[in-house]
């Protein structure tokens, strides 16, 4: 295994220090157990503000939190996050948002869409295209300004941030100037090589995330919808540039480079990077693995090109 030494002694520390295995604990214990990492992670780079929303959405209100850095901001990007739709939210991703707003000069929005179980497929596409709109229409009130919009987020939220680009070419209403996709979930096939490998099953295994889509999509017909798994969607045409990060040992890893190929050859523009030596949830580790902050940097450099140009 070719895990940076850092990442090895969290995954070996993580492992004495686990009740169960992720997989076989109820939602609410997964929670609890996730949102520990919190206490681990730095603050993340100062900002100018930091504002707290209520997102209006179908059936209720999503908690969003908005990071404006201290230059005037030059983009929104709207970011969910990670967590497999079951786990996470605005508190353990905050800090890897305000090292994005500072670093590209671009506000954030970390978006807390309505999680699995309780919320499942197409339940959280819905929180995150209806979130994604609000703050486009808002940017005025919000920024003082109307700026290119971009769409991101990490592993589950990659998959919503997928969705959002999909169903706004579809409709037409809502433009967008790129996506941001950090290790992405684009499929339900369990048994690529990433996903088989033993030295991938790390923090997220293939049994976690097996559970984690029986969770959000139980149901086969859920799953094979573009919407919950992109990879199938037939025509990858005329989608927003995309900003790609994938993990060398991530079960993940080849369902997210598979997505990158296929935005490639529909003409896409493509960045992609594959982080050597990292995990599945390498970049929210901000502070505690240096990973983070090489991953950070491609991203923030990226993000600046686009907006220049």
């Amino acid at each position: 295994m070719s895990l940076d030494a850092e990442t090895r002694a969290f995954v070996e520390a993580a492992a004495a220090s686990a009740s169960k295995p992720r997989h076989l604990m109820s939602p609410e214990e997964a929670r609890a157990a996730f949102s520990r990492i919190t206490s681990l992670l730095s603050a993340g780079a100062e900002v100018r503000a930091s504002i707290a929303l209520d997102i209006p959405v179908d059936g209720g209100l999503l908690r969003a939190r908005l990071f404006v850095p201290q230059e005037n901001p030059q983009a929104l990007l709207v970011y969910f996050h990670g967590g497999g739709w079951v786990v996470g939210g605005i508190d353990e991703f905050t800090p890897l948002c305000r090292e994005i707003a500072a670093g590209a000069g671009v506000a954030v929005a970390l978006v807390e869409y309505r999680k699995a179980p309780e919320h499942p497929f197409p339940g959280p596409v819905h929180d995150a295209w209806q979130a994604a709109q609000w703050l486009a229409s808002q940017q005025r009130a919000l920024l003082g300004a109307q700026l290119p919009v971009f769409v991101g987020g990490d592993s589950a939220g990659a998959n919503l941030a997928i969705a959002v680009t999909l169903l706004a070419r579809r409709e037409r209403s809502l433009p967008l100037a790129g996506q941001l996709l950090v290790y992405p979930v684009t499929d339900c096939d369990f048994d690529r090589p990433s996903y088989v490998a033993p030295d991938n099953q790390l923090l997220t295994t293939r049994d976690a995330m097996m559970a984690y889509w029986n969770h959000y999509a139980p149901a086969d017909a859920a799953r094979q919808s573009n919407l919950a798994s992109p990879l199938r969607e037939a025509d990858c045409s005329g989608l927003p540039e995309a900003i790609v990060v994938t993990a060398e040992h991530d079960v993940l890893r080849d369902e997210g480079e598979a997505y990158a190929q296929r935005l490639a050859q529909a003409g896409v523009p493509v960045h992609h990077l594959r982080a050597p030596g990292q995990m599945h949830g390498f970049l929210m580790m901000v502070g505690l693995l240096p990973g983070s902050r090489s991953g950070i940097r491609f991203i923030c450099e990226r993000l600046r090109d686009r907006v220049r140009r």
